[in-house]
């Protein structure tokens, strides 16, 4: 079984190849597939460290995606997430996301929380291109911390 991961490991360390994949992955883990890209992200990294912006940025490219995919969910969920209108915990939580507005998007990084977030901000209808635009901005800043710091500690190890 061994014989075939070493050749689509292989494939996969193309640059050509994984920035698709970073592509598709981030877009995946952005939906509320329990999933991360980070993995994937640090592991083009480190196979071609050249490629560590382009890596960045279609990460980014691809998790915003996925996050506007959320919120389009959200938008068109309107319905499903009344049955749950009456409960404490989700009148709180939706007023406090109406006092943020799309600045709440900014947490969308959040791991469990950051794409159910986003899902909220469109069944609240809060405008979709500065929830995109604060989407895209944490996101971002996660990829690039997380990386920065993991390719720092594996250096630092060795």
């Amino acid at each position: 079984m061994d014989s075939w991961i070493a050749p689509l490991l292989e494939l996969l360390a193309l640059p050509q190849l994984s920035l698709s994949a970073i592509f598709v992955v981030a877009f995946l883990s952005a939906t509320l597939l329990p999933m991360g890209s980070e993995p994937v992200v640090f592991g083009v990294v480190q196979l071609n460290p050249d490629m560590f912006w382009s890596a960045i940025l279609v990460a980014t490219l691809g998790n915003t995606l996925g996050g506007a995919l959320d919120w389009w969910l959200g938008y068109g969920a309107h319905r499903v997430a009344d049955r749950f209108e009456h409960q404490r915990f989700h009148a709180r939580a939706l007023d406090w996301l109406r006092k943020l507005g799309p600045k709440a998007c900014l947490l969308a990084w959040l791991p469990l929380v950051g794409d159910p977030l986003c899902a909220v901000a469109g069944w609240l209808r809060l405008p979709f291109w500065p929830c995109l635009a604060y989407m895209a901005i944490g996101k971002f800043l996660r990829y690039v911390l997380m990386t920065a710091a993991l390719t720092g500690m594996l250096r630092w190890w060795s």
